[in-house]
């Protein structure tokens, strides 16, 4: 079973869980972690993991007493914490026979249509591969400019980049309430919402001290995910099997749900797009095949190409039969490349071009079938 046909998760770990400005990370809760993830994991569910903890961490580590402002020493905490946090998860998953691997991303990485196939791709590698990819934003470089903001968004974005059906935000509070819990007695906890509603920001507190975000940012980040049909869920990661409780249907937080589902929102993004940089034609054994059975494009079905496309750039699929325009997608190859390959099986573009990106020229997630009036 590949990760197309299993439940993609993107659990997001906040700071304020992980962390202590005095004894650092939080190893039991990293290790409850790694336990909770091999067991989703077990079942048929693939998780991305983007963890917060590393500037914190590394602040503990070089004792000083409260967060920076310089941005210069925040990524030099950032620097020497992510090698505790990364040595941490691994271990932690080592005893589950689980390999890990590091992501450092920076919002650049996911505007970049380039930089987001390749992204894309590796991610759908290593899950395939049943590896738990840690990612954080690439504290140690980025600058004010494209720098997430926080990892709330930067999970949101992950959410976008892999299509995940949940994304699940981990923190020290319960979920979000109509008041501040710790102030207000009488606070109710939001059980569930639609992402996105603007009643919602009125219930938002402050962030911590260990942390950039705060419940503001989850909301937004929930708002972010929902563009590509992912729900979100906020919850307690102090909760024993807080992710097998989300999977059993028993969670304890706040559901804040996506009014469109993953494939209604990419067909709704793709098929709303305007311009495309180019324009592919099919044969009709290669429509047939998108139309009934929503497959990837694959390079043996296309006879001519039209205009100059790079990689990543959105694409127009022609019906050679009768000159309408069937699809549009996200094209893994540009049209140079395109046109060595056209025609040829996707076992000899390695041959052709001395190098494989993807084995398909537009991936089934990345296409949209156009309705033919």
């Amino acid at each position: 079973m590949n990760s197309r046909s299993r439940q993609r998760w993107v659990v997001k770990v906040g700071s304020a869980l992980l962390s202590d400005p005095v004894s650092g990370l939080n190893k039991t809760i990293i290790k409850a972690l790694a336990k909770d993830v091999a067991n989703l994991q077990a079942s048929g569910f693939d998780v991305v993991l983007v963890s917060s903890g590393a500037i914190a961490d590394g602040i503990q580590r070089l004792s000083w007493r409260e967060r920076p402002n310089e941005v210069h020493k925040l990524q030099a905490a950032a620097a020497i914490g992510q090698m505790g946090l990364v040595e941490a998860y691994q271990s932690a998953f080592q005893e589950h026979n689980i390999q890990t691997a590091q992501i450092l991303l920076t919002d650049a990485d996911i505007v970049d249509r380039v930089r987001y196939l390749n992204a894309r791709g590796t991610f759908r590698t290593l899950l395939d591969l049943r590896v738990v990819p840690i990612v954080n934003e690439n504290d140690t470089v980025v600058t004010e400019e494209i720098r997430f903001g926080d990892n709330d968004t930067l999970a949101a974005m992950v959410s976008n980049l892999i299509d995940a059906q949940y994304l699940v935000i981990l923190t020290d509070q319960e979920g979000l309430f109509d008041q501040d819990p710790r102030l207000h007695d009488d606070a109710l906890l939001i059980r569930e919402d639609i992402a996105g509603n603007p009643r919602l920001e009125a219930f938002a507190g402050k962030s911590g001290i260990q942390g950039r975000g705060g419940m503001i940012t989850k909301l937004d980040a929930a708002s972010r995910a929902a563009r590509s049909g992912t729900s979100t869920f906020i919850v307690s990661g102090q909760h024993p099997q807080a992710l097998q409780s989300i999977r059993d249907g028993h969670h304890h937080g706040t559901l804040l749900r996506a009014q469109n589902g993953r494939v209604a929102a990419k067909k709704q993004w793709l098929a709303g797009q305007l311009h495309v940089s180019g324009h592919i034609y099919l044969d009709s054994g290669a429509v047939d095949v998108l139309q009934r059975c929503g497959s990837s494009l694959l390079s043996v079905g296309v006879i001519r190409i039209d205009g100059k496309f790079r990689r990543g750039e959105l694409v127009g699929c022609i019906d050679v039969r009768n000159d309408a325009e069937i699809a549009r997608g996200l094209v893994n190859y540009s049209s140079d490349e395109t046109a060595l390959i056209m025609g040829k099986p996707s076992t000899e573009i390695q041959a052709m071009l001395g190098y494989t990106a993807e084995p398909e020229l537009i991936h089934r997630d990345n296409i949209v079938i156009l309705q033919i009036e």
